[in-house]
Parts: C-alpha cells; sequence; structure tokens
C-alpha cells in the first residue's frame, strides 16, 4: 500500500524516497556538500577511496568522514603528479584547515543524467571508437596527452586499470589509418566505492592536435555515455577549467549542466596557474635574482606588482601583508642594519667585539702610516670603504707605487679608504637567512683557457660575452689596469697568446660581476663557520645577509670574515633553497607544510607565528 502523497514528498525530502523529478537519490553525497549526509547512503561506502591513475590519483571526498583525513591524503601528493579531489563535503573548510598546501580548482562541474541520454543518431565519420587493448594503445595515449600539454602515466598502470571494470579507457581511432588520435577515460564511482548514487565520471578528454578529422571528442564522450547508460548508471560527471569555451561548448551542447560539486588539489608546479596570481606585467624585464624570487611568489599565491623592473624593485602582496623588495633586500632589513653592511670599517669592528675573527688594517691616511703598514704587513689589500659587486678594489699590493695609485682607485668610489692584511684562502660566500644558513658556495676568480693561438685579450673578451649571456648581462670580465695587472702578476701580458691547456687567472678577486665563478659547497661546509655567519648575522641584527670570508678550507674552522652584502644574489646558489627561505620569511602563512605535521596543531602554529611577523610591519 502506497503512503498518501504528503507523506511521499516528506519522506522523499528526508532521502528515504527517490524523487522521480530527480534522477539522483542520494544527492547529499555529491552535489549538497552543506547537509548532512544521510546515514543510509554512507553506511556502505567503501572508506577513504583515492584511485591511482598513473597521472595521480583521484581521491572521493565523500567516502572520508572528516577533513584531517581527507587533508593528509590530498597533501601527500608526489612530485611530478596531479591529484584530484572531487565531491568534497564543505571544501571552503577543507582548504581552511591547510591553505598554504591546498586550493579550490577554479573549475566547473557538469553532469549529464544518463536517463536523459540517447544514442547518438549521427555517428562520427572515419571515427572508431574502441576499448584501450595493449600496453602500446596506452603508449599511444600518452603521446596524445603529451600533444595536449597534459601529464602522462605509466603504460603499465593504464593497461592494469583497463583490466579492472572500475575503469574505462576509450581511444578514438582513425578509420584510415588505423592511428589512435584522441582518448578519453571513465571511472564508475559504483564499483569504486559502492556509490549510492550510481554516479560515473569522465575524464582526460584529449584528442591528438595534428588530427584533421572533425569530431573525435564527440564521438568519445558519447561512447562513453553509452556504456554508463548501458550499465544502469545515474549520471555522468566531468571537470572543465572555468575559462575552457571550446570544451564546454561541447559539453552543453551534448546535455550536460552544472552541479554544484567542486575539485581540491594540492599546490605544485603543473597547476601553479589554477591558483597563482596573474604574472605581473615586466616580470620578464627583470634581472635574474628578482625574477628568481617573483616566481617564488607567484608559486605560492602571492601577487607581484613590479614597480621598478631595472632596480628589481617588486610589491609582493598576500592577504593582508605587502611588503617591497629590492631583490633580496627587503623591508625587513632596517636602515641600521644595512648601515653597518655598507660601512666595512664598522662591520669588522663590530665583529671583532664579539671575538670573530676580521683581518688586520687600518684607514689610509695618505701619509707615512700607509707606508709602515704595507712594510709591517708586506702585503695588503686596499678598498673603498663603502661599495659593492669589488668595484675600486685591489688585491695583492706590495710596493709603494702601487699602494698609491690602489688608493687613488678607491677614492673614486669612496674618500675613506681601508688597507687590510692579504689574507689568502678560499672566497667563501655563505647566505643566511632568518639567521640560518641556506647556503654556502665557493667563489673562483675569473679565469681563461689557452688555446695556442688566440691572445689574452681575446681570451678575455670571449669568456666575457659569455659570462654575460649566462648571467643575463649581469656579469663581464672587465679590461682594466686590475685586470691588466692580474695577468701580468701570473706572467702574461694582455697580447700574448696563452699555450694550449693553460689556466690563466685574469682577476684577483672572485665577484661574480667580473666574471668570477661560484661552485656550491652546502654540504662540506664546517658547522664552525656555519656558527660564526650566524653570529655575525645577529650581530648586524640583518635577516638576509651574504657573509664573505677567506677561509683555507670550508670542511675546516678556520676563517677570516671580510664583508657583509646585505643584498645578496640569491639566484647565484642553485641548487640550495634560497629563494623559498626568502618568502618563508617574508610570507610565513605560505610555508609548506613540515612532513609529520598534525593538521589542528599546524594551524595554530601559523596563526601564531603569522601575528608575531605582522606587527609593525605593513
Amino acid at each position: 500500500m502506497k503512503p498518501p502523497p504528503s507523506e511521499r514528498g516528506k519522506r522523499a525530502a528526508r532521502g528515504h524516497v527517490r524523487d522521480a523529478s530527480k534522477p539522483s537519490h542520494g544527492a547529499n553525497l555529491s552535489t549538497r556538500s552543506w547537509d548532512v549526509r544521510p546515514s543510509h547512503l554512507t553506511a556502505d561506502l567503501i572508506p577513504e577511496v583515492a584511485l591511482e591513475c598513473g597521472w595521480g590519483r583521484l581521491i572521493f571526498g565523500q567516502t572520508f568522514a572528516g577533513h584531517e583525513d581527507l587533508v593528509k591524503v590530498v597533501s601527500g601528493e608526489t612530485a611530478g603528479r596531479r591529484d584530484i579531489c572531487l565531491y568534497v563535503r564543505e571544501p571552503h573548510v577543507l582548504v581552511a584547515h591547510a591553505p598554504q598546501e591546498l586550493f579550490i580548482d577554479p573549475s566547473h562541474t557538469y553532469r549529464k543524467w544518463l536517463h536523459q541520454h540517447r544514442a547518438d543518431r549521427d555517428p562520427v565519420r572515419g571515427v572508431v571508437v574502441r576499448d584501450l587493448r595493449s600496453e602500446s594503445d596506452a603508449e599511444a595515449v600518452n603521446r596524445i596527452y603529451t600533444a595536449a600539454g597534459m601529464v602522462v602515466a605509466p603504460s603499465e598502470i593504464m593497461w592494469a586499470n583497463q583490466r579492472t571494470a572500475t575503469f574505462t579507457y576509450l581511444v578514438a581511432e582513425d578509420a584510415d589509418t588505423g592511428e589512435i588520435i584522441g582518448t578519453v577515460t571513465g571511472v564508475d564511482h559504483r564499483l569504486a566505492f559502492n556509490d549510492p548514487e550510481d554516479g560515473t565520471s569522465l575524464w582526460c578528454l584529449a584528442v591528438d592536435p595534428q588530427s584533421a578529422r572533425p569530431g573525435i571528442g564527440r564521438a568519445l564522450v558519447a561512447t562513453l555515455l553509452d556504456r554508463f547508460k548501458g550499465r544502469g548508471r545515474a549520471y555522468l560527471d566531468l571537470s572543465v577549467v572555468h575559462d575552457n569555451e571550446p570544451a564546454i561548448g561541447l559539453y552543453e551542447k551534448l546535455g550536460f549542466v552544472r552541479v554544484p560539486v567542486f575539485c581540491v588539489k594540492r599546490k605544485n608546479p603543473i597547476n601553479e596557474r589554477l591558483f597563482s596570481a596573474a604574472p605581473a606585467e615586466r616580470l620578464d624585464d627583470l634581472n635574474p635574482y628578482a625574477r628568481l624570487l617573483a616566481d617564488e611568489a607567484l608559486r605560492r599565491g602571492i601577487s607581484v606588482e613590479v614597480l621598478d623592473a631595472e632596480s628589481g624593485l617588486l610589491r609582493l602582496t598576500h592577504g593582508g601583508r605587502s611588503i617591497q623588495t629590492r631583490e633580496s633586500l627587503s623591508e625587513l632589513t632596517t636602515a641600521v642594519a644595512m648601515s653597518k653592511c655598507d660601512d666595512k670599517r664598522l662591520t669588522h669592528r663590530l665583529l671583532a667585539e664579539e671575538g670573530l675573527a676580521v683581518p688586520r688594517g687600518a684607514v689610509a691616511t695618505a701619509g707615512p702610516e700607509d707606508e709602515e703598514l704595507l712594510e709591517e704587513l708586506g702585503e695588503i689589500v686596499v678598498k673603498p670603504a663603502r661599495g659593492e659587486q669589488g668595484q675600486g678594489i685591489t688585491v695583492g699590493v706590495t710596493t709603494v707605487d702601487e699602494l698609491r695609485q690602489a688608493i687613488e682607485l678607491a677614492r673614486t668610489f669612496c674618500n675613506v679608504v681601508l688597507l687590510e692584511e692579504c689574507v689568502t684562502g678560499k672566497d667563501l660566500r655563505i647566505v643566511v637567512i632568518d639567521h640560518q644558513v641556506v647556503a654556502a658556495a665557493v667563489r673562483r676568480p675569473a679565469t681563461v683557457n689557452g688555446t695556442g693561438e688566440h691572445t689574452v685579450r681575446e681570451l678575455i673578451e670571449s669568456a666575457s660575452r659569455r659570462r654575460g649571456a649566462a648571467t643575463g648581462g649581469e656579469a663581464a670580465i672587465p679590461l682594466d689596469a686590475v685586470t691588466e695587472k692580474a695577468c701580468l702578476d701570473n706572467g702574461y701580458a694582455l697580447d700574448d697568446v696563452l699555450p694550449k691547456g693553460e689556466e690563466l687567472e685574469v682577476r684577483r678577486t672572485a665577484n661574480l660581476h667580473t666574471g668570477g665563478t661560484i661552485h656550491d659547497v652546502t654540504a662540506q661546509l664546517h658547522p664552525a663557520l656555519a656558527e660564526a655567519a650566524v653570529q655575525a648575522s645577529r650581530t648586524l641584527d640583518i635577516p638576509v645577509v651574504g657573509m664573505d670570508l677567506l677561509v683555507p678550507d670550508v670542511a675546516g674552522d678556520e676563517y677570516v670574515f671580510i664583508e657583509a652584502n646585505e643584498r645578496p644574489g640569491l639566484a647565484n646558489h642553485e641548487p640550495q633553497p634560497t629563494a623559498e627561505r626568502f618568502i618563508d620569511l617574508l610570507f610565513p602563512a605560505t610555508r609548506p607544510l613540515p612532513r609529520g605535521w598534525e593538521p589542528g596543531k599546524v594551524a595554530t602554529d601559523h596563526a601564531a607565528t603569522t601575528r608575531d611577523d605582522d606587527r609593525g610591519v605593513d
């Protein structure tokens, strides 16, 4: 005996009776994420289902009981893959558990109710749609994925999935050539996790861009609809990026309609354009040092405004926090800290007071004291008290005439000139960010290799062009008096032919802007050197600094501090994560989650850190 119409309506509203006007009797699971899920619909669900597709996993959010477990699974995506989490209950709440890791995909979900589907009466001519039959077919599918800019999947995984009833891999074959020219993947939700809605979904529709056949995509989708309707399934869902108008037009023409279903994904380089701010104008005009930081900021969803491309001046904004940077210099570095680094006399005095080793020296007086110091030390370095990029520095001064010339050169850059003992050793740069060592590298002076045919001058000009091309014009070997003296000290004039295979050091300093090269030694750095660099950064009270030392051996504990650079070139230290640590410092809330994290604890810790760091910054 049927209940009265009014009672049937009440029971239908509670989800107990299928409403004939709504083909899905379990809408609470997929399209009404704000509703409490009826227990009778979830009782038989297979829990925590994540299907391996090769290119990533399909994670079915409705099979997870809580957000914490789902966050862990989605955040567990490995490099080079693109996991997709669909049918998430309260996706905005899920993302709020780990906003630095997850984002809501800007895609629309379209659904075709299969009871409304009719077989295509006008099949696409010249196209045969069939099942994937072998691993060689799967390799052809990967060829199409690659041509379409999609992530490929191991052919053995596709073939293994095809031999289950859960997956349906279809390929479109050119009837004339037999070549595979399109593909689509279907997933049966009933078989995947005992879906009470009898749903299915469509993935990875791709057509060979070289094929001239029209209607390939339509033929693939129509065949998949036929297959799943034949199984008695209720609907077919698909996800399409919001601005893919050709695909959306195809799906709407085939009878698909929008439904309120959202995808959640983990932030990664593959889907960066979907969650990051729009690329800043004039981004390509930035030098490598500013561009590295702009790219890292954009990858994390931080907006980048180029204020002055030539100087690398940027404004970075995330939420309510906005910080200006000039390459690795930011508003977090105070003017006082900058002055401590800029004035090398002050730098040495402050470091020496903390017990850190600095070279012996004095300020040039243009009097007999200069010559007396030269006689005492035997060999000295002459440098301007202020300056950067190695300008005005003369190394290896041994005579009074050289001393006078070197002082005159240094004074063209700064009125105050320093005379220091010439310490031999390797030129070591240690990058310290937030009072932690991030990178260490040995810098070597510019050198040329003899060919037996070219002069030293020609070799320098050729090497300088190569260095300029490799650094975007940031480095060049000057053909000046300093270079000429370095060559003469090593036994060659600029117009001498350098013998084949002989290496000639053409500069005494290893500054990168004058053609020096850099070699990562972070893994070999002695703990005492790292500790000294951190102590120096705290003494100078500077959050980002490049500490320059001379050391006999990077694996030893002996050192002498030379200077501190308040704007170190972070792009010079690959593969160390200098850009990542710099953005961590500026925007701590965007830091990637650490391994072994707990969702609730991380959210609390990040909130506390952000509040502390926000004070007095904006």
